[in-house]
């Protein structure tokens, strides 16, 4: 095997475990952000910090594939979009989808949501926006995980 693939095989099992750690996060700050209380804010701001996280670790690993298999890192204004794009189609001769089509339609909304968090105030932020992506992300992250260690299985077998 190549180098630059166990590496990258490396980097998607151990980042894996770490974004599974912010979907737990997101997953226990929710039952208390929809309970209105003096601290509720607070467990907003949790949430949609933890869902910001959560797409920021997957494009972290869409960034290296592309990087390291692709050859090819989209830029311009639409990049973070076109990355989640590339990673849902084959290339020929070079590597199958990463990730299947519906979980990049599914993912497009987190990446929607976490350029929200990143250009407004956090306070400003709807929670039934977050419902329903905290709604989405167990089954989502779920099969994620699988098609990405799928993925690191295949690196590992070329």
């Amino acid at each position: 095997m190549m180098a630059p693939f166990r590496e990258l095989i490396e980097r998607i099992r151990g980042e894996v475990p770490d974004v599974d750690g912010v979907v737990q996060r997101a997953l226990r700050a929710w039952p208390k952000a929809e309970n209105p209380s003096p601290e509720q804010e607070f467990y907003l701001d949790s949430v949609a910090l933890n869902l910001h996280g959560f797409y920021a670790g997957v494009e972290r690993l869409f960034e290296l594939i592309a990087r390291r298999m692709d050859q090819n890192l989209p830029s311009g204004e639409a990049w973070h979009r076109d990355l989640l794009r590339q990673m849902a189609q084959d290339l020929p001769d070079i590597r199958p989808a990463a990730i299947s089509q519906e979980s990049a339609i599914i993912l497009d909304k987190f990446r929607r949501f976490r350029h929200l968090v990143q250009n407004i105030y956090v306070m400003n932020l709807q929670s039934d926006k977050m419902a329903e992506l905290i709604k989405a992300l167990p089954a989502l992250w779920a099969k994620l995980r699988d098609e990405l260690l799928a993925f690191a299985d295949f690196l590992e077998d070329i």
